[in-house]
């Protein structure tokens, strides 16, 4: 007679493995393309990004210190990252910079978020459902413009040799050194990353 032993693992275990796999996952990819030419990268510049990237502003309008942010509407760790910013807005400028690279519905939710007159708003009710699963805010119509400014995002965020989303591009505000960082971070890495200051009594959203 044949014996099997059926292997069944516990709740633990599973835990643990999905635990391990959100941590190794920090951000978002593009599908290679197995045809693609290699990248002509060029050396990451602010003063490129400001002149030829089209974001939205979060924090104020004005300010000494400025960080862009690349992200992708269907890419979950920009979600987190949106989240873990919060904290930090009154001390600098994040330009929020949308980039079509994981789904078509990544373009036309990141156009939608341009053509936005309240983008911020339109973006946490993108967040808000994304996190209840469905599927984000609904395209809008008459967006060819704006959709043709995600696709020159696409390319410029391309072209600076970036491999996922969401990326990170500054100044740290004490040492002066451009940074640049891809995938979501906690509040307080974030904070460090930037040389900025956690704010005392607000809330240090984790990843």
């Amino acid at each position: 007679m044949l014996f099997v032993m059926v292997f069944k693992p516990s709740f633990k275990f599973i835990l643990a493995i999905l635990l391990a796999a959100s941590l190794a996952l920090a951000g978002c990819r593009e599908a290679p393309d197995s045809g693609a030419v290699a990248k002509s990268v060029t050396a990451v510049s602010l003063a490129a990004i400001a002149v030829e990237a089209k974001g939205f502003d979060v924090g104020p309008k004005v300010s000494a210190r400025t960080v862009y942010v690349f992200f992708d509407t269907q890419c979950p760790h920009c979600g987190a990252l949106w989240e873990a910013a919060k904290p930090l807005k009154s001390q600098a400028r994040f330009v929020w910079i949308p980039v079509g690279i994981l789904n078509p519905s990544s373009t036309l939710q990141g156009a939608t978020l341009l053509a936005a007159q309240d983008p911020v708003s339109a973006m946490n009710d993108h967040e808000t459902s994304l996190q209840a699963r469905h599927g984000g805010i609904n395209a809008a119509s008459s967006i060819d413009s704006q959709k043709a400014l995600v696709a020159k995002n696409t390319q410029l965020f391309n072209r600076l040799g970036f491999a996922s989303v969401p990326a990170i591009v500054g100044m740290n505000a004490r040492t002066g050194a451009v940074i640049t960082q891809e995938g979501a971070m906690s509040t307080a890495a974030l904070a460090a990353l930037l040389g900025l200051q956690v704010p005392v009594g607000d809330p240090v959203i984790p990843v």
